[in-house]
């Protein structure tokens, strides 16, 4: 009786120190998620220069993506204290759509605030990166970065000869003519391709369009200008896809005349970070545990 008594106390203590280590955590979970470190109210206030970051792939899934960066762009447009608004690039392009989103909401933020933007580009501004900076008043760069690659492109593999060669028979079943379009055990029909190019050329066609609409007769255009290359900050800028050297602390000094620089950069913080890799797996060991000294009582 003595023995089944301290078991029941231990598994009373034991659950009573998990709920604890519950409750603790989701008030960590919580607060975390509702601070973000924004500037206080105190900076916000003076005249600074407002930085907005778009570094690494430009996806719905990534930091990067529209809705991020437009959240961040809106705070930063809408602080009294912000004399202009600065978009530091390090991006190798990406989501065509997610740039889209990104530029068109940029020059409506711009209209409507009457606040210049600026971008400053690191290592690469390419592609989709390339599709967001033309939205700016100006395009900083260095004599190294890479810049261009003004084209779309649709990737893929086939793997129809060597199935041949192993004798594996691919069974594919759809209905719709073209439902199996692209899949990579059938071979690509010249119909197929031909639509394929055409989407492209129209995607294409309209990167070339926000290029044109953003750079204006900055350009100077040529046959490569739009055929997919990129090229050093230095030539970028002799073929008017940027504007001159310059990096964010120069943009903030000599053209903003603001030296303070304040990040708005909306980035997912440790509580996010944990809630969306180990949430549903750490919800359902919760409940395991629950039940099982549940069982103990």
């Amino acid at each position: 009786m003595l023995a089944t008594l301290a078991e029941q106390r231990s598994a009373r203590r034991w659950r009573i120190g998990l709920r604890l280590a519950w409750l603790v955590f989701l008030v960590f979970l919580v607060w975390t998620l509702l601070y973000r470190g924004s500037p206080s109210s105190a900076t916000k206030s003076l005249p600074h220069t407002a930085l907005v970051e778009i570094k690494g792939a430009i996806s719905s899934d990534e930091e990067t993506s529209a809705d991020n960066v437009v959240a961040s762009l809106r705070s930063a447009f809408e602080d009294a204290g912000a004399q202009g608004v600065v978009l530091l690039i390090n991006s190798p392009g990406g989501s065509p759509v997610q740039a889209g989103i990104i530029n068109d909401e940029l020059n409506r933020l711009r209209e409507k605030h009457k606040k210049p933007v600026y971008a400053v580009v690191e290592e690469s501004c390419v592609s989709a990166a390339y599709y967001i900076a033309v939205a700016a008043d100006r395009i900083y760069v260095d004599k190294a970065s890479i810049v261009g690659s003004i084209g779309v492109l649709m990737d893929g593999f086939g793997f129809t000869g060597l199935m041949e060669k192993l004798g594996v028979e691919r069974r594919l079943i759809t209905a719709g003519e073209h439902k199996g379009f692209l899949d990579p055990f059938r071979p690509l029909t010249p119909q197929e391709r031909d639509f394929a190019e055409q989407m492209l050329q129209q995607v294409h066609a309209q990167f070339i369009d926000v290029v044109k609409a953003g750079r204006g007769k900055r350009l100077k255009e040529s046959p490569e200008l739009f055929s997919g290359l990129f090229w050093t900050g230095a030539q970028a800028i002799d073929m008017g896809l940027v504007d001159q050297l310059g990096s964010v602390d120069y943009v903030a000094r000599e053209v903003l005349k603001a030296e303070e620089v304040v990040d708005y950069t909306r980035r997912q913080n440790l509580a996010e970070r944990l809630a969306g890799r180990f949430g549903a797996a750490i919800g359902a060991g919760a409940v395991r545990a629950l039940q099982a000294t549940s069982a103990l009582r």
